[in-house]
């Protein structure tokens, strides 16, 4: 009887020595995921959000640029509407607002003539000539939305200025501005 007990004791030691280097083990490495793509992927580590990218001053470029903005409401294609606003707080730059989004626009010379302001960050563009305007999606290489006009924009078109002027395309010049 004696051996039995002996026996019993040495079992239940084995037993919880075993347990307690497999609770040891399981603390120490993650337990393995339940699918094949889980398991594929590699653990992620915190990262700390980047700060806000610092806006460079104006080139005179850009500012030659900011007085030729039609600031305001622009009436746009399917009753939707853009509002354009000079940046309170940064002179030369612009505040675009389409549907509940909010844009900070830098505005871009071109060789065209052709008005360009440009969210980098939101990889947004608007896009001025003389008869219309439109809100790019750049990096989707998208429309937003076209076919928008200020007062100033309707009132060229209605005079009929692009056809008094024969040759002049859209009714942009060349070389108003300089280069991208």
């Amino acid at each position: 009887m004696q051996y039995l007990r002996t026996a019993h004791l040495a079992l239940c030691a084995s037993m919880l020595l075993i347990a307690g280097q497999a609770l040891a083990a399981a603390k120490e490495t993650p337990p393995a995921p339940k699918n094949r793509l889980a398991a594929k992927l590699k653990p992620q580590t915190a990262v700390a959000p980047l700060p806000p990218p610092e806006e460079a001053t104006l080139t005179d470029e850009q500012l030659a640029v900011a007085p030729r903005v039609h600031a305001g409401d622009a009436q746009c294609e399917f009753n939707q509407q853009v509002h354009v606003t000079p940046h309170p707080d940064k002179p030369g730059r612009f505040r675009l607002q389409f549907g509940k989004m909010v844009y900070n626009m830098t505005p871009e010379p071109t060789t065209t003539g052709a008005v360009r302001l440009e969210d980098k960050h939101a990889g947004v563009v608007w896009l001025q000539i003389p008869s219309k305007s439109m809100l790019m999606n750049a990096k989707a290489g998208q429309r937003m939305v076209d076919s928008c006009q200020h007062a100033e924009q309707r009132a060229f078109v209605a005079n009929g200025a692009a056809a008094q002027q024969p040759g002049t395309g859209i009714g942009i010049t060349p070389g108003t501005t300089t280069s991208n």
